[in-house]
């Protein structure tokens, strides 16, 4: 009779098994060290988590768009999340708060001259404010959208949440709410926002224009948005195979820099809130309204996955709900980075040139982000740090980026 062949004992079966079990993601994610990975933009799966992607420094947490003024920003938010709330407030809008003193902050400081009053003229050469607030446990939101005269935007978005069933508020209805909740109303230019779109203004209005598919009225102007206007509209039939449609910026033509803080906040509770204020874009047509208050494009939360903040073209970022999207990438099982990777990629695929920055927390306040078509920053400040941390991020893989200088 053939003896039977030797066999390993059970145990050493088991701890074979238990071996491979805990080396094997380890091997997986080595390619992953650092938060800041990447995703398959082809994949039709929902990824599974590296297990190095937890980075989150502890709660409280404050996670902005941008560095350099916008840490201000970052900080203000962070110590009011760590003080005990006002005599005045009410605890549960604790991080509601935060978000309004940090964004206050940035208006106040007309952070890059991007926030706030005295930034970004339209072509009539007046600033306009668009500014949004958002709470994550019960998703309510409050807005305004191309506020005139009145400096506090954020701060009247959270009227609008607090006080009205509204979400979104625009224009001179806007101002007049804020008017009757104590708000004053200023001039929200300055000298040298009104000196640089006159100067804009005299050299014909050639750069940077929002115009497209148009004539001057004198006939002196070119086709895309040369000269002041008053223009006169291609007719239909004369705009070509592409309709007049596509790219928002002609090729070639030098853009302008970041434009929103957009901020999550998560307090020591765990509730959490998002928001973001701006001026928007320079020499845009008078009463466009941007992503900045659009919500699920300027800002996102919910406080049961996490929170966006976006920042960029928002002509073009708006049509995709960015930070919406993002967050229920995060619910579908993905990293904040990969979630805020996913997102940019989708609006890539239909405008290669599209400038963007996600930031992505989740509620834990891991943290990641993603960029396209320049080298886009963030900050963050959580649990027991002593200082604000400013993060770089380099656009997706094949955009060609723009360096943004913070």
């Amino acid at each position: 009779m053939t003896p039977p062949p030797n066999r390993a004992p059970l145990t050493t079966i088991l701890s074979l098994l238990a071996l491979f079990t805990i080396t094997t993601p380890t091997l997986a994610s080595q390619k992953s060290q650092h938060p800041l990975t990447s995703s398959n933009p082809n994949s039709n799966t929902t990824p599974k988590p590296d297990l190095d992607w937890h980075n989150s420094p502890g709660l409280p947490f404050i996670i902005n768009t941008w560095g350099g003024a916008f840490t201000s920003a970052t900080d203000s938010a962070f110590s009011y999340l760590t003080s005990p709330p006002p005599s005045d407030s009410n605890p549960r809008l604790h991080a509601l708060n935060a978000i309004v003193t940090g964004c206050s902050t940035c208006e106040s400081l007309q952070c890059d001259g991007t926030v706030g009053y005295g930034g970004s003229p339209d072509e009539s050469c007046e600033t306009t404010l668009d500014a949004l607030i958002m709470d994550g446990d019960t998703l309510d939101s409050g807005a305004v959208a191309n506020l005139r005269r009145v400096r506090d935007a954020i701060a009247v978005a959270k009227r609008v949440l607090l006080y009205t069933r509204h979400s979104l508020l625009t224009g001179d209805q806007a101002t007049g709410f804020a008017r009757e909740n104590g708000f004053a109303e200023e001039d929200l230019g300055t000298g040298e926002s009104r000196g640089l779109c006159e100067e804009w203004r005299r050299e014909g209005c050639r750069t940077g224009s929002y115009r497209r598919n148009v004539v001057v009225d004198s006939g002196e102007g070119e086709g895309g948005g040369g000269g002041c206007g008053p223009f006169v509209p291609v007719p239909e039939r004369e705009l070509g195979n592409a309709g007049g449609l596509g790219e928002s910026m002609r090729s070639g033509e030098e853009r302008g820099g970041h434009d929103t803080i957009s901020m999550i906040a998560i307090g020591k509770d765990g509730r959490m809130a998002a928001g973001s204020s701006t001026n928007g874009a320079s020499h845009k047509v008078p009463g466009r309204v941007g992503d900045g208050p659009i919500v699920g494009s300027g800002a996102y939360v919910d406080g049961e996955v996490g929170g966006c903040g976006a920042t960029g073209d928002g002509d073009i970022m708006m049509r995709f709900l960015p930070c919406y999207q993002a967050v229920e990438s995060l619910r579908r099982g993905m990293t904040p980075t990969e979630a805020a990777e996913d997102a940019v990629r989708r609006m890539v695929r239909k405008y290669p040139s599209v400038q963007s920055g996600l930031v992505v927390v989740d509620k834990d306040g891991n943290h990641g982000a993603a960029a396209s078509g320049w080298t886009f920053t963030y900050a963050y400040r959580g649990g027991q740090m002593s200082e604000t941390v400013v993060v770089t991020v380099l656009p997706v893989e094949g955009v060609i980026a723009v360096s943004a200088d913070l």
